[in-house]
């Protein structure tokens, strides 16, 4: 196979010259082969950073990696880009801080930008109780090694000039916290990153190929892929798809414990800069960043209600969202939104990934990602390790399916669970 096109200012400037004619293609569009050693299902984030990590860990390289739609085109093109590792369990501080480290050195390992802005996420607390359970994540964190930092009220408003006036504040700001290596980095480069860097390795990218049935031979294991390019058979299929895994479980008998929520996010218009950290309110729950385009990106929670697999939005709910952060910044009431959008989100009951073997043979899954963008460099790791050697990783030993069967689970503080 020939090897990629290096990337770097020399190869910049040539491209010029030559009137960018000469780029080589980031990734090929191989026709799909008869058979390969292990199939991915899902061609986001994690699909194709397990597809990588399978390649370059472990040596499996006849893999195709299997997308119904485009390369970036889900739920990993539709995410607000925020990487941090601020949770409260041991499994999740370890797992989610070695995700991080792996996004520091990313960009030099793939040979492409990733964008990686680590500004610091900043939270803002309103109550004693979000104090005290903020202090508890702190400690906790701490004596794990990482770093994450309890605030003053004084010390939020010096980070965010742009805070509402104390006397103009309903709800008082009684402290808050700092991760100074969370930040964000550019979702589309990560799954192209990642794409160009398994395609380098002779992972074969098959877009516009929808899944419609698994088989299984005579012994229960899975043998083969159809979809609508044709049956493609597997040694091993692994499903990492963001909101359709409990769809695809289905085509093999398995019911997984999985429940789809829809995420709204809204950008405003370009501004010139006013905010140089990621502020997250969880008392009135938003979160916002400031583009490197100018625009402000803007999120909120979970839409309640109802079990939905929408990619619009709902009125109520950007009520909510808008409120809360004209609640902390009223100076931006006057902007200006261009564009909104929703994204469908599986979650376990315990609001912990799942990354596991199932019940059928040469059947895995990676799923229940709330928040899964930050986890995508570790997800794809700990999900290569599980399908290579047939045990989780260390890092993912406590993410298996066995916990909600058994009632263990990991209930996490640091991530925004539905209810209802």
């Amino acid at each position: 196979m020939k090897a990629p096109q290096r990337y770097s200012f020399l190869s910049l400037v040539g491209g010029a010259l030559s009137g960018h004619r000469k780029w080589q293609q980031a990734w090929r569009s191989p026709e799909p082969k008869s058979h390969y050693d292990v199939v991915i299902v899902g061609g986001g984030g994690h699909g194709l950073a397990s597809a990588y990590y399978l390649a370059k860990n472990h040596g499996i390289r006849n893999v195709a990696v299997i997308e119904r739609n485009w390369i970036g085109g889900g739920n990993s093109g539709r995410n607000t880009a925020v990487v941090r590792s601020n949770y409260l369990r041991d499994t999740s501080i370890r797992f989610f801080d070695q995700s991080l480290k792996l996004y520091e050195g990313l960009s030099r390992e793939l040979n492409y930008n990733i964008m990686l802005s680590q500004r610091s996420e900043v939270d803002i607390l309103l109550t004693n109780t979000s104090m005290r359970n903020m202090r508890r994540r702190a400690l906790n964190m701490n004596r794990l090694g990482v770093e994450f930092k309890l605030l003053s009220a004084d010390e939020v408003r010096k980070r965010i000039p742009i805070l509402a006036p104390m006397k103009n504040c309903r709800l008082p700001i009684v402290g808050g916290s700092v991760q100074q290596r969370a930040g964000i980095a550019r979702h589309d480069a990560i799954v192209w990153g990642y794409a160009r860097g398994a395609d380098s390795f002779g992972v074969d990218i098959i877009q516009n190929a929808k899944v419609t049935a698994v088989r299984r031979g005579a012994n229960g294991q899975v043998s083969a892929v159809e979809t609508t390019r044709g049956t493609i058979g597997a040694d091993k299929v692994a499903i990492a798809t963001g909101n359709e895994n409990a769809a695809l479980g289905t085509m093999v008998d398995l019911s997984l414990p999985l429940r789809t929520f829809n995420l709204q996010a809204f950008v405003s218009e370009p501004i010139k800069p006013v905010l140089d950290v990621v502020v997250n309110c969880p008392d009135l729950g938003v979160y916002l960043s400031h583009s490197d385009k100018g625009e402000l990106v803007i999120g909120g929670a979970t839409d309640p209600e109802q079990i939905s697999y929408r990619k619009g939005g709902k009125v109520p709910i950007f009520e909510n969202t808008v409120a809360g952060l004209l609640e902390l910044i009223p100076s931006f009431r006057r902007l200006k939104l261009l564009r909104q959008w929703g994204g469908a989100l599986e979650f376990a009951q315990d609001g912990s990934p799942i990354i596991s073997k199932t019940a059928v043979k040469g059947f895995y899954i990676s799923a229940g990602w709330w928040g899964g963008f930050k986890g995508i460099p570790a997800g794809g790791l700990t999900f290569a390790h599980l399908i290579a050697k047939d045990e989780p990783h260390p890092l993912a030993e406590k993410y298996g399916l066995e916990r909600l069967s058994t009632l263990n689970y990991l209930l996490e503080g640091g991530t925004t669970v539905p209810t209802g």
